[in-house]
């Protein structure tokens, strides 16, 4: 069990300092828009709270991409990829669940929580978004199927075949 949440929170961990690099430093390198997760996280936090601690919005975006983001791929798209199609490779579900995480980030979160443009507007950021969210669950899907992490319906336990 410890090796499985070992496994899991790298996987996030690694897929979060991807989509980070990817953002803010290759994204504007390459000459378009740079990622602001922090900020939009600060901005859900003064919509629902009134304010955000100093310190709140980080944490808030490093444990949506270290933890939640890893378990809801983990606990409900692969389940549910096994179910409907099972012959699908990983990949695919992990490139539709990426952007199953931009949609709930830029609509859900940004504009129906935080009070912001549906979509950012679709700016130059909506589409570095949609690519950073891509890279984040084909990462963390990678890490977690190189190491046979899977959830059993059934039993509802998380196995391990490493």
């Amino acid at each position: 069990m410890k090796r499985t949440l070992f496994t899991l929170l790298s996987a996030g961990a690694l897929a979060t300092i991807a989509f980070d690099a990817f953002g803010q430093g290759l994204s504007p390198l390459l000459g378009y828009a740079k990622l602001a997760p922090v900020g939009l996280a600060n901005s859900t936090l003064k919509q629902v709270f009134g304010s955000s601690p100093a310190g709140a919005a980080q944490l808030l975006h490093t444990m949506t991409g270290v933890v939640f983001y890893v378990l809801g791929y983990l606990l409900v798209a692969r389940p549910i990829q096994r179910s409907v199609v099972p012959a699908l490779h990983w990949s695919l579900t992990a490139l539709a669940y990426g952007i199953v995480l931009w949609v709930f980030a830029l609509y859900v979160m940004a504009h129906l929580v935080a009070g912001l443009p549906a979509f950012l507007g679709f700016t130059g950021i909506t589409w570095v978004a949609l690519w950073g969210h891509i890279l984040f669950a084909v990462i963390a899907a990678w890490v977690i199927e190189a190491h046979g992490i899977a959830f059993d319906v059934k039993t509802r336990r998380i196995t391990s075949t490493v």
